[in-house]
């Protein structure tokens, strides 16, 4: 949880514990969850940070599955991404997100490639050619 809303139920809790109105802390905040805390401190809730959520965590994102899933498409870039799921027992989400985010492949083709440079990447691969030129 980032700390302004950590810092926004404080605010709420310190309102309510002074007997401010709840419409009159929405008037302050202008926020849709101003009632439901108001709820929450009223039946007793004095903690302001998240509860603990169920499910599993995020853990499979790790470096090693990385490194498996770009190795399997290493060996097959016509690999699809319900194939390396299967294969490395993770979601098909979790699959797009190392692929996609991670390890920054597109596909093109049906086939998995590097993702395309950026306009800085092409400009110092133009400067190191025009270098090698120049020196030959």
């Amino acid at each position: 949880m980032d700390s302004s809303r950590s810092a926004q139920r404080a605010v709420i809790q310190f309102l309510r514990a002074e007997v401010e109105h709840t419409s009159q802390i929405y008037r302050r905040i202008k926020e849709v969850t101003i009632f439901w805390w108001c709820q929450r401190y009223e039946a007793g809730r004095v903690n302001i940070k998240d509860l603990p959520r169920s499910g599993q965590a995020h853990v499979v994102t790790n470096s090693a599955t990385i490194s498996a899933v770009d190795e399997l498409i290493r060996q097959n870039r016509r690999i699809t991404t319900r194939e390396i799921a299967v294969e490395l027992s993770i979601s098909k989400g979790t699959v797009h997100h190392i692929i996609h985010k991670k390890l920054g492949y597109d596909k093109v083709c049906a086939q998995w490639v590097p993702k395309h440079l950026s306009e800085n990447q092409k400009t110092a691969r133009m400067g190191v050619c025009l270098t090698q030129q120049f020196l030959y």
